[in-house]
Protein backbone atom coordinates (compact mmCIF):
# COMPACT_ATOMS: atom_id res chain seq x y z
CA UNK A 1 0.00 0.00 0.00
CA UNK A 2 1.40 3.57 -0.94
CA UNK A 3 1.34 5.39 2.57
CA UNK A 4 1.00 9.34 3.21
CA UNK A 5 4.33 9.74 3.94
CA UNK A 6 6.77 9.25 0.96
CA UNK A 7 10.27 9.06 3.03
CA UNK A 8 8.55 5.57 4.10
CA UNK A 9 7.08 4.82 0.79
CA UNK A 10 7.75 1.05 0.11
CA UNK A 11 9.31 1.26 -3.43
CA UNK A 12 8.45 -2.21 -4.50
CA UNK A 13 4.94 -1.60 -3.72
CA UNK A 14 4.82 2.16 -5.00
CA UNK A 15 5.86 0.18 -8.51
CA UNK A 16 3.50 -2.43 -8.28
CA UNK A 17 0.26 -0.02 -8.16
CA UNK A 18 1.90 1.02 -11.20
CA UNK A 19 0.99 -2.73 -13.05
CA UNK A 20 -2.79 -2.08 -11.85
CA UNK A 21 -3.47 0.36 -14.63
CA UNK A 22 -5.39 -1.35 -17.36
CA UNK A 23 -4.10 -1.16 -20.59
CA UNK A 24 -1.15 1.01 -19.56
CA UNK A 25 2.43 -0.29 -19.10
CA UNK A 26 4.37 1.96 -17.25
CA UNK A 27 7.98 2.45 -18.31
CA UNK A 28 10.06 1.25 -15.17
CA UNK A 29 13.67 0.77 -14.31
CA UNK A 30 12.78 -2.66 -14.54
CA UNK A 31 11.66 -2.43 -17.85
CA UNK A 32 14.30 -0.62 -19.13
CA UNK A 33 16.64 -2.83 -18.20
CA UNK A 34 14.64 -5.91 -19.38
CA UNK A 35 13.75 -3.80 -22.96
CA UNK A 36 17.51 -2.66 -22.84
CA UNK A 37 18.44 -4.16 -26.38
CA UNK A 38 15.11 -4.09 -27.98
CA UNK A 39 15.36 -0.35 -27.36
CA UNK A 40 18.67 -0.38 -29.00
CA UNK A 41 17.58 -2.62 -32.00
CA UNK A 42 15.08 0.04 -32.74
CA UNK A 43 17.50 3.31 -32.62
CA UNK A 44 19.99 1.18 -34.64
CA UNK A 45 17.18 1.56 -37.54
CA UNK A 46 17.97 5.18 -37.61
CA UNK A 47 20.33 4.91 -39.89
CA UNK A 48 19.41 4.12 -43.58
CA UNK A 49 22.29 1.43 -43.72
CA UNK A 50 20.39 -0.49 -40.78
CA UNK A 51 16.79 0.05 -42.11
CA UNK A 52 17.91 -1.57 -45.42
CA UNK A 53 19.71 -4.45 -43.95
CA UNK A 54 16.60 -4.87 -41.90
CA UNK A 55 14.11 -4.74 -44.45
CA UNK A 56 16.08 -7.11 -46.68
CA UNK A 57 15.94 -9.80 -43.73
CA UNK A 58 13.96 -8.98 -40.36
CA UNK A 59 15.06 -11.64 -38.64
CA UNK A 60 18.77 -12.14 -39.63
CA UNK A 61 18.83 -8.49 -38.68
CA UNK A 62 17.15 -9.03 -35.24
CA UNK A 63 19.51 -12.20 -34.92
CA UNK A 64 22.80 -10.16 -34.37
CA UNK A 65 21.45 -8.53 -31.52
CA UNK A 66 21.10 -10.13 -27.87
CA UNK A 67 17.01 -10.11 -27.87
CA UNK A 68 15.17 -12.95 -26.31
CA UNK A 69 13.34 -15.09 -28.17
CA UNK A 70 9.72 -13.66 -27.08
CA UNK A 71 11.22 -10.12 -27.93
CA UNK A 72 12.11 -11.40 -31.85
CA UNK A 73 9.00 -12.65 -31.94
CA UNK A 74 6.84 -9.72 -30.69
CA UNK A 75 9.20 -7.51 -33.17
CA UNK A 76 8.39 -9.92 -36.62
CA UNK A 77 4.96 -10.41 -35.55
CA UNK A 78 4.79 -6.24 -35.08
CA UNK A 79 2.62 -7.09 -31.58
CA UNK A 80 3.17 -3.61 -30.49
CA UNK A 81 1.61 -4.12 -26.57
CA UNK A 82 3.92 -7.41 -26.02
CA UNK A 83 6.89 -5.17 -27.09
CA UNK A 84 5.77 -2.83 -24.12
CA UNK A 85 5.79 -5.89 -22.02
CA UNK A 86 9.03 -6.87 -22.82
CA UNK A 87 10.75 -3.70 -21.92
CA UNK A 88 9.95 -2.18 -25.48
CA UNK A 89 9.45 1.78 -25.03
CA UNK A 90 6.97 3.01 -27.62
CA UNK A 91 9.49 6.07 -28.16
CA UNK A 92 12.05 3.99 -29.63
CA UNK A 93 9.41 1.13 -30.92
CA UNK A 94 8.49 4.38 -33.30
CA UNK A 95 11.42 3.56 -35.27
CA UNK A 96 10.22 0.35 -36.21
CA UNK A 97 6.89 2.50 -36.89
CA UNK A 98 8.70 4.65 -39.81
CA UNK A 99 10.67 2.00 -40.90
CA UNK A 100 7.18 0.17 -42.01
CA UNK A 101 5.83 3.39 -43.15
CA UNK A 102 3.55 3.81 -40.15
CA UNK A 103 2.59 6.91 -39.14
CA UNK A 104 2.91 6.72 -34.92
CA UNK A 105 -0.54 7.53 -34.47
CA UNK A 106 -1.66 4.63 -36.83
CA UNK A 107 0.94 2.02 -34.94
CA UNK A 108 -0.49 3.64 -31.51
CA UNK A 109 -4.05 2.43 -32.90
CA UNK A 110 -3.03 -1.50 -33.30
CA UNK A 111 -2.62 -1.60 -29.37
CA UNK A 112 -6.30 -0.45 -28.73
CA UNK A 113 -9.34 -2.69 -29.60
CA UNK A 114 -9.84 -0.07 -32.43
CA UNK A 115 -9.08 0.52 -35.87
CA UNK A 116 -6.93 3.84 -37.14
CA UNK A 117 -10.38 5.44 -38.20
CA UNK A 118 -11.94 5.29 -35.46
CA UNK A 119 -9.06 5.52 -32.34
CA UNK A 120 -8.17 8.74 -34.57
CA UNK A 121 -12.05 9.91 -34.19
CA UNK A 122 -11.67 8.74 -30.38
CA UNK A 123 -8.62 10.77 -30.00
CA UNK A 124 -9.99 13.94 -31.65
CA UNK A 125 -12.84 13.82 -29.21
CA UNK A 126 -10.96 14.26 -26.12
CA UNK A 127 -9.65 10.18 -25.63
CA UNK A 128 -10.73 7.61 -23.92
CA UNK A 129 -13.21 8.05 -20.79
CA UNK A 130 -11.14 7.10 -17.42
CA UNK A 131 -14.46 5.63 -16.05
CA UNK A 132 -13.34 2.05 -16.15
CA UNK A 133 -9.68 2.05 -16.88
CA UNK A 134 -8.52 3.16 -13.21
CA UNK A 135 -7.44 0.26 -11.71
CA UNK A 136 -7.17 -3.62 -13.09
CA UNK A 137 -8.31 -4.55 -9.23
CA UNK A 138 -11.47 -2.05 -8.81
CA UNK A 139 -12.25 -3.74 -12.22
CA UNK A 140 -11.81 -7.28 -10.77
CA UNK A 141 -13.94 -6.59 -7.55
CA UNK A 142 -16.55 -4.95 -9.20
CA UNK A 143 -16.99 -7.82 -11.75
CA UNK A 144 -17.27 -10.48 -8.84
CA UNK A 145 -19.90 -7.65 -6.79
CA UNK A 146 -22.13 -7.66 -9.64
CA UNK A 147 -21.37 -11.54 -9.60
CA UNK A 148 -22.44 -12.10 -6.48
CA UNK A 149 -25.85 -10.07 -7.21
CA UNK A 150 -27.06 -12.40 -10.04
Amino acid sequence: MITEDPKHQDIHEYLAEMEDIPGTRVFTAKRARQGYHMNQFAMSLMKDENRARFKADERAYMDEWPLTEDQKEAMLARDYNRCLDLGGNVYFLAKLFSTDGIPFAEAVSTMTDMEFPQYREMMMNGGRSPEGVRSIRANEAAAAAKNEDR
